[in-house]
């Protein structure tokens, strides 16, 4: 189901996630290009380049979001994911990570780009920003070295209007210092050690 309904709005981080596909021409082929965002922070958390359109894609730039996140201590459990109907993000392997993971799927109609709107208007700034601006690229480890640090400079120095025109890692940063995560049990009782 769509869980968004068009409401691209979370109020924290890692609440909702958003995930699309796009496709990129080198000298040597078509690239695809998949990424997820966090909807807050409009953070790219994680990406993926492929020559091929399989689930892979799709599932790897997941893992790197989940990395990402479990790396910085950001529990993910109950994100929601949401994407297009791609036969990547209903496919078993796919919609199996998110469940091991906790995350709920969300997927938008097929055929139309205003139920994944945000990640849609991502891929426009990606494209106009980096693959019309600076390429074309030869092949494409060229594109993958290009797509690196474009993704970061986009989180850690783009500025964003609709967080406050403040790149998305700064963004975050400042939500967490506001809101910093409950201490657990462990950590508020003295070492016996």
């Amino acid at each position: 189901p769509d869980l968004l309904q068009r409401q691209f709005i979370a109020s924290a981080p890692n609440r909702v996630w958003v995930a699309d596909i796009t496709y990129c021409r080198t000298f040597a082929g078509w690239v695809y290009a998949a990424f997820v965002l966090d909807l807050c922070s409009r953070r790219v958390v994680g990406w993926q380049l492929s020559t091929s359109l399989r689930t892979d894609l799709a599932l790897d730039a997941l893992e790197m979001g989940l990395w990402t996140r479990d790396h910085a201590g950001q529990p993910t459990t109950g994100v929601i994911a949401h994407s297009d109907k791609g036969v990547q993000y209903v496919a078993i392997r796919y919609t199996q990570r998110l469940a091991e993971v906790g995350a709920v799927a969300s997927v938008g109609s097929t055929g139309d780009s205003y139920d994944n709107a945000m990640a849609e208007a991502f891929n426009s700034i990606f494209k106009a920003e980096l693959v019309r601006n600076r390429g074309p690229w030869k092949t494409i480890d060229d594109l993958e070295i290009a797509v690196a640090e474009y993704i970061d400079w986009y989180n850690h120095r783009r500025l964003h209007g609709q967080i406050g025109l403040v790149p998305p890692v700064e963004y975050e940063t400042t939500y967490y210092a506001q809101n910093p995560a409950p201490a657990t049990v462990e950590a508020s009782e003295p070492s016996l050690h």
